[in-house]
């Protein structure tokens, strides 16, 4: 996955700039400020060093080198570079996870056949209480309650 240029960027919320509240777009969106709100775009979403997000983010692809406080969905990719902090669940076709970036949440990779077969066996996709997510005592933070 590739970094995307100014020319093919439909929204930027620059590094000055703090929104509140959610948005939707149809292109792709270069978030290098503060969104407060939950984000959407049917195209590519980079979040760059520096940048925070503080609610779900849903994308058909994305790169991460800043920080989220939610959820991510990506249809497609999802990149984690060495400076992404996630805390967060997240959910991707495929996941790419650099080495020194955090996450703290769930993980969920779906492919096309697990989505059809899930939706077989209980006639609608699992829900999280669906699935197991159970970790070996050894990774869980002692002072985490389960």
């Amino acid at each position: 996955m590739q970094s995307t240029t100014p020319n093919e960027v439909e929204t930027i919320v620059g590094p000055s700039v703090k929104v509140e509240g959610d948005f939707n777009s149809q292109g792709n969106v270069l978030i290098q400020g503060m969104v407060s709100g939950n984000v959407k775009t049917e195209k590519y979403l980079q979040v760059e060093e520096g940048a925070k997000i503080m609610a779900s983010v849903r994308a058909d692809s994305a790169k991460i080198s800043g920080e989220v406080q939610g959820n991510i969905r990506a249809k497609n990719t999802l990149e984690l570079t060495a400076t992404a902090r996630i805390v967060g669940d997240i959910e991707a076709k495929t996941l790419i996870v650099a080495p020194g970036a955090i996450l703290h949440g769930k993980c969920a990779m779906l492919g096309t056949a697990e989505v059809a077969d899930a939706k077989s066996k209980t006639g609608k996709r699992k829900s999280d209480s669906d699935l197991d997510y159970s970790f070996p005592r050894s990774l869980v933070d002692e002072g985490a309650v389960a």
